[in-house]
């Protein structure tokens, strides 16, 4: 009865200062609305042991609660992470806190394939079921805004190439080449020799399938290899949604590590995740521990100004950036939408609790990018203290 009381409290409470298209279902039956609307998102509480995710609500309490059963929740999963959002922020406690796992966690050669198996080995049809044909699972480059998600990535991958002024005959490494999307474009339309190495076995397979299929056994090869065991070097380095599993730690190494394998007068690429936050700490309200647990182990994420700083310590010069954070809301907005067309088929793929840590978690990329918690950079590279000569008056070569 204490808690009940206490619910209904907390309803009247919030009831006063926000209107939310949310309803509340108790184990014996009592609802509560919190919206003169119909409901577009549904909570229901199985026992009173569940009410204390309710009532001190947070991105991580409530995704928590979700993944794990405690919660039953329904409904469009952007629905139900703006609604989240809205709990956890009138619940007055929005501070980002550190991630506790940046500094107690080592990044060794097992721990992170390991992380990486666990996020990316689920299965090949469980991520063809949602991403585009190609299966590149990172941010795509929407030129005008009205592209389809599959063109979006093509031109992504473009985007790239033409900023490293890729050309053929040269040879080019792609750290963290997922299913080989970027290789095997590489290879076919720009004439390219392109390494790909991964630390996915299910990437890997199919990214060899792939590279056979295209008739480029002689252009691409794909490795399951560490990026600290490649040796040679490379006209071009492109790493496209890798460099968040390094560690924050170790991005100094990891780009000197980028540094020794570009050849003179190369060029070099590095696509990924930021926090907007100086700190470079969690996510606020709770979504950065969710994905810490939950999606992507021992994954870190470092602000811009620390990761312009390690490539100076790793040996680079910056040369341009550019923010995508635009382009990744979208992305993960489709990507969302891809997931609930094809829910029935994705639940088959695999286990009920998997499903829904993706369900959330893909959604909850897309609010967060929208909401400026974390962007994306695109950052063109090169080793440092080269002859200016060897770099263009302009952007324009970028561009077709």
């Amino acid at each position: 009865m204490f808690t009940e009381m206490k619910l209904g409290a907390w309803s009247t409470d919030l009831r006063s200062k926000l209107s939310l298209p949310l309803r509340v279902e108790l184990w014996n039956g009592e609802r509560f609305d919190f919206s003169a609307e119909p409901p577009r998102v549904t909570i229901r509480v199985p026992g009173p042991a569940s009410l204390r995710y309710l009532l001190a609500p947070s991105l991580y309490n409530l995704g928590r609660a979700y993944v794990e059963g405690a919660l039953e929740i329904r409904g469009r999963a952007a629905d139900m992470i703006r609604i989240g959002s809205e709990l956890a922020a009138n619940n007055g406690k929005p501070a980002r806190r550190a991630n506790p796992l940046w500094r107690l966690s080592p990044h060794t050669r097992q721990r992170d394939a390991e992380a990486i198996r666990y996020h990316y080995d689920v299965s090949n049809d469980f991520y063809a079921a949602w991403l585009d044909p190609n299966m590149v699972y990172s941010c795509a480059y929407f030129e005008t805004g009205e592209e389809d998600l599959a063109t979006a990535q093509v031109r992504k991958i473009d985007h790239i190439l033409r900023k490293i002024d890729l050309r053929p005959g040269q040879t080019l490494l792609d750290i963290g080449c997922g299913w080989g999307a970027l290789a095997i474009r590489a290879a076919q339309a720009f004439g390219a020799r392109c390494v790909g190495i991964t630390l996915s076995e299910n990437q890997a397979q199919l990214a060899r399938e792939r590279v056979a299929r295209a008739g480029l056994e002689g252009r691409v090869e794909i490795r399951l290899q560490d990026y600290r065991d490649i040796d040679g070097q490379f006209d071009r380095i492109t790493s496209v949604g890798m460099f968040e599993h390094v560690g924050v730690q170790h991005l100094g190494a990891y780009f000197g590590k980028v540094c020794a394998l570009l050849a003179p007068n190369g060029v070099a690429m590095n696509h990924g995740i930021t926090s907007t936050d100086v700190a470079g700490r969690a996510s606020p309200y709770g979504g950065g521990d969710f994905i810490g647990q939950y999606v992507f182990p021992h994954g870190e994420l470092a602000h811009l100004s620390t990761v312009v700083e390690a490539m100076q310590q790793g040996g680079l010069e910056v040369r341009d950036v550019e923010n995508l954070r635009r382009h990744y809301a979208r992305t993960c907005a489709a990507w969302t939408e891809n997931f609930e067309s094809h829910a029935d088929e994705i639940a088959r793929l695999t286990d009920a609790k998997r499903f829904r840590i993706w369900h959330v978690y893909l959604a909850g990329c897309a609010h967060a990018f929208s909401h400026d918690w974390i962007s994306l950079y695109q950052i063109v590279c090169g080793k440092a203290g080269q002859e200016p000569g060897l770099m263009p008056w302009s952007r324009r070569y970028m561009y077709p």
